[in-house]
């Protein structure tokens, strides 16, 4: 049985004795906790499927062998309940004998928040140019455990620009951890001149140190898979020596190097599976990568010149200082799923007009899948022929698998999915302060206008009080007070947070119905353990660019 919050992406049961814990008017979060009461929550999260809300349902090690069936969208319905439930939890006392209170102190919760932040400040001039970014920084918050999200960020070394990107992984985070090491040097390849292209080829011939390509700046925890590297290295040269076969002395585009990356990647993802490789580890490794999945939002910075690339429902926001201080928030990307009309028309031509109904069913790409974009994901990209060649030929561990044998229904046209980004580009001015690139965790939580608000007040220090909105709720006077002096100790704490995005989590994650940080409910959010904090919140992860005004002002300024 799927137990997801909110708008699931996929929702596939899992057959057990035990199924009858829930019953189908049942729903699962408000009835979990009597049952915690009794320390079974280990034996109910056994039976349940691990479910990306948003995606496909997510098969943690120990579930791999489950047995998966569909079912109908009214049952699943039932069974997944919204996020908003957590009110419900954080005010009930009777799902324990006897009321117990247990909070995180402030240092505790920082220590949760602050974990895996990192920040990179950038030099303003590296040797060859002035650079438009001042810094960044850059955290994540798991809900899923293991997280699924993954980020990245590079500095372009052959070629100017800076890379940044977040990716969102479902069905387990393979598709998101190779994505994540491997879509820049795609990327970087992509730009470099021909001659570059030549040097570097020339160099593996002969056996000589390679040109350095990128220059990684990662949290400590971000890793990178040392036994895929050669298999990872042959495809990506590969791709190289294509580039030079059909070099045709043009100056490359940005946008149509971002294409070009992106679909290859998800290519080599493809083929890699269907190939597969004589080392066992190495064999399973590319059939997890390409039966998960993964959506990307990335973005290249060089000088004025701001590309972002976005498969999936990943977001890059920009901050925008306008001339009386306040801020306004401008979408760079747009969310690849049913909510997005142009995405719905895009799948719907892609194939016959017989499948019209059945092609996009209850906002999910064939009644499943949420995002209409994503690497990987090759059950909904491979003939069915092709899909039961590789099981039947693969490790046991594939073969046994309910969900890696599961065929869509009405699956008759693929692929239904693509890898394909949308490319915005947009010219930075001056009053361009800042870009977010965030998963979806952040934005399920919080207005894009907040987040704006919540980051340039945060790195400019400047706050534009608004009036307080209690949202229907009666409020006394004392309660207003209390409000009021919350928002003043608010203000006089912001700087506790040294990281942009660290901050950013602190609200996604703690703010009140009055959009001010609670400690209790940050703290009782943050308690929550690894079997119930999915049921609330998603993974987030966060980066926040900084740009330089007076750099993009002076290049804006020789462009005239």
């Amino acid at each position: 049985m799927c137990v997801c919050p909110g708008p699931g992406r996929i929702a596939i049961p899992v057959r057990s004795s035990r199924l009858p814990l829930f019953s189908d008017a049942m729903p699962a979060p408000t009835q979990l906790f009597p049952l915690i009461r009794n320390c079974e929550i280990g034996r109910i999260y056994s039976t349940v499927c691990y479910c990306h809300h948003k995606h496909l349902c997510c098969l943690s090690p120990h579930l791999a062998h489950n047995h998966l069936r569909c079912a109908s969208q009214k049952k699943l319905a039932t069974l997944c309940s919204p996020k908003e439930n957590f009110n419900q939890f954080i005010h009930a006392k009777s799902y324990v004998s006897t009321p117990q209170r247990f909070y995180l102190t402030p240092p505790q919760v920082n220590s949760i928040l602050k974990a895996n932040e990192y920040s990179f400040k950038v030099p303003e001039f590296d040797g060859k140019n002035v650079s438009s970014v001042l810094g960044f920084d850059s955290n994540q918050l798991p809900a899923n455990a293991p997280i699924e999200d993954r980020r990245s960020a590079a500095t372009c070394l052959q070629t100017r620009g800076m890379l940044l990107g977040v990716f969102d992984g479902h069905a387990g985070c393979a598709c998101a951890q190779a994505v994540s090491e491997r879509l820049f040097y795609y990327i970087a390849v992509s730009l470099l001149p021909h001659e570059t292209l030549l040097e570097i080829e020339n160099a593996v011939e002969s056996g000589r140190a390679l040109l350095p390509i990128l220059q990684w700046h990662k949290h400590p925890n971000d890793y990178f898979s040392k036994e895929a590297s050669k298999l990872y290295f042959n495809s990506l040269r590969t791709y190289w020596q294509e580039l030079i076969d059909l070099n045709t002395g043009e100056t490359t585009d940005v946008k149509e190097a971002l294409i070009n990356a992106f679909k290859r990647l998800d290519n080599d993802i493809s083929l890699e599976a269907q190939v597969g490789d004589p080392n066992s580890f190495l064999n399973y490794l590319v059939l997890r990568v390409a039966f998960s999945g993964a959506t990307a939002c990335v973005a290249h910075v060089d000088g004025v010149d701001l590309h972002v690339a976005n498969t999936g429902d990943s977001r890059a926001m920009l901050g925008v200082q306008e001339e009386d201080g306040s801020w306004s928030a401008v979408a760079l990307s747009y969310d690849h799923n049913a909510q997005n009309e142009r995405e719905i028309e895009r799948v719907k031509l892609e194939h016959p007009k017989s499948e019209e109904k059945s092609v996009v069913k209850q906002d999910r790409l064939l009644g499943l899948l949420m995002p209409f974009r994503a690497f990987g994901d090759v059950k909904f990209k491979w003939s069915i022929e092709l899909q039961k060649r590789v099981i039947e030929s693969g490790p046991d561990q594939l073969n046994d698998n309910e969900y890696t044998k599961f065929i869509p229904p009405n699956y008759h046209t693929p692929p239904y999915l693509t890898a394909e980004p949308e490319v915005i580009h947009h010219k930075l001015r001056p009053q361009d302060k800042f870009l977010v690139l965030a998963t979806d965790g952040l934005w399920e939580t919080m207005h894009r206008q907040d987040v704006v608000r919540i980051v340039g007040e945060y790195l400019t220090g400047v706050h534009h009080q608004q009036p307080i909105a209690v949202g229907g709720y009666k409020v006394t006077l004392g309660q207003m007070h209390g409000l009021l002096t919350e928002r003043r100790a608010r203000i006089s704490s912001v700087f506790e947070d040294q990281n942009a995005a660290t901050h950013l989590i602190r609200h996604a994650v703690g703010n009140n119905e009055f959009g001010t940080v609670d400690h209790e409910r940050l703290s009782k959010m943050l308690s929550l353990p690894e079997e119930l904090a999915r049921m609330y919140r998603d993974d987030i992860t966060i980066i926040v660019v900084q740009f330089n005004s007076h750099v993009v002002g002076a290049c804006q300024n020789e462009e005239f």
